[in-house]
């Protein structure tokens, strides 16, 4: 039985950046593999586990589709031993400098994220305001042959902030977005090996959602649900972070709202949150929901698609904070979803619901 926490956290130190998933792809599989009945790997690099329903074949087949990239850094060139960077994903240049990384080059090299000193800036960048990331340069402490020789153009980056767990079932690290996701539908697939189910279900860890959404959308294709689910994380409310875009941290998930969602789906998922006493809001998405959901949505002639939230503070930086219980939750929500799904809820579901 896998423990959330360690497994979290293992989760978070393992690289992963959209397009290199491999290593991160690899603990996941480990952990699925005795939770389902069979695991594949897509041709985009995608992790596909399917676990069979007990309802008469041909089964109805639901996707979970929570993604496994994470945001990073890419080397563009070597300029006398500094690595220049752009960025995998999107990233708030002011949260880098004094960041530890790791270059996966030819091997893995240590590194941090500098800047140079203020007076020896162009003009058009001083005064204070934060540097753009064409200014901001890896040192990995080695003399500028070696570096040359040991960091080609492209090699990814990613940053080596360790977790750590805080007050109050809360934890801290990078890639948060969207490993606790990945943390919240094992803990569903470990809910499953004590229900009965009638749909196949399809966990799938989904490569490239910070770029291209090519993970989601292919594993689509190459599955064909009769309905998705996108799990990924959301805002919580923090410092400058209070509006209506954003959640309370630790009281609860978030079921999207919009065109992106089916409201059958929205509509049942409500249901049974207020059944189990699981807290939630409701988060509008009047345009794209920003997740794997835009793929799955439009995928072959279109699939009935809903997105559950999970919040988090400082989105998109190595700091990234979430609370246990609201992964439990998801997990929870997401068991007790797929156990009550009957044979025929694709019959009895339109768009004007």
């Amino acid at each position: 039985m896998t423990k959330l926490l360690p497994f979290l956290k293992d989760l978070l130190s393992a690289p992963g950046l959209s397009g290199y998933e491999t290593p991160v792809a690899r603990l996941i599989e480990d952990a699925w593999r005795d939770l389902t009945d069979e695991t594949t790997q897509s041709k985009v690099g995608s992790l596909h586990a399917l676990k069979r329903g007990e309802g008469d074949a041909p089964r109805p087949s639901l996707m979970i589709a929570t993604h496994m990239d994470a945001i990073g850094l890419m080397a563009t060139e070597v300029v006398e031993g500094f690595i220049r960077v752009t960025e995998i994903g999107g990233i708030d240049p002011r949260v880098l400098p004094g960041q530890a990384v790791t270059v996966h080059g030819t091997r893995d090299l240590p590194g941090v994220i500098v800047q140079p000193p203020a007076h020896l800036l162009p003009d058009d960048a001083e005064g204070g305001a934060p540097l753009p990331l064409e200014y901001l340069l890896v040192d990995v402490g080695l003399p500028p042959r070696r570096v040359a020789r040991l960091v080609p153009a492209g090699s990814p980056i990613s940053f080596a902030t360790e977790p750590v767990s805080l007050q109050g079932e809360t934890l801290t690290g990078h890639s948060l977005d969207n490993r606790a996701s990945v943390a919240a539908l094992t803990l569903c697939l470990q809910e499953l090996q004590k229900q009965r189910h009638a749909w196949d279900v399809w966990a799938v860890a989904t490569a490239q959602e910070e770029e291209t959404l090519g993970g989601a959308l292919t594993s689509a294709f190459a599955l064909t649900p009769d309905i998705a689910i996108a799990l990924d994380v959301t805002f919580a409310k923090g410092p400058g972070a209070s509006g209506w875009e954003t959640f309370p941290l630790g009281e609860g998930i978030t079921l999207g709202w919009g065109p992106n969602i089916h409201p059958a789906l929205h509509r049942r998922f409500k249901e049974i949150a207020d059944e189990l006493e699981i807290p939630y809001e409701v988060e509008p998405t009047p345009w794209h929901s920003g997740t794997d959901a835009m793929a799955l949505q439009i995928a072959a002639e279109g699939i009935p698609t809903m997105v559950i939230g999970i919040p988090i503070r400082y989105m998109h930086t190595p700091v990234e904070v979430a609370s246990l219980k609201d992964i439990r939750r998801a997990g929870r929500l997401l068991a007790a979803f797929i156990a009550r799904l009957e044979t025929d809820f694709l019959e009895n579901i339109v768009w004007d619901d």
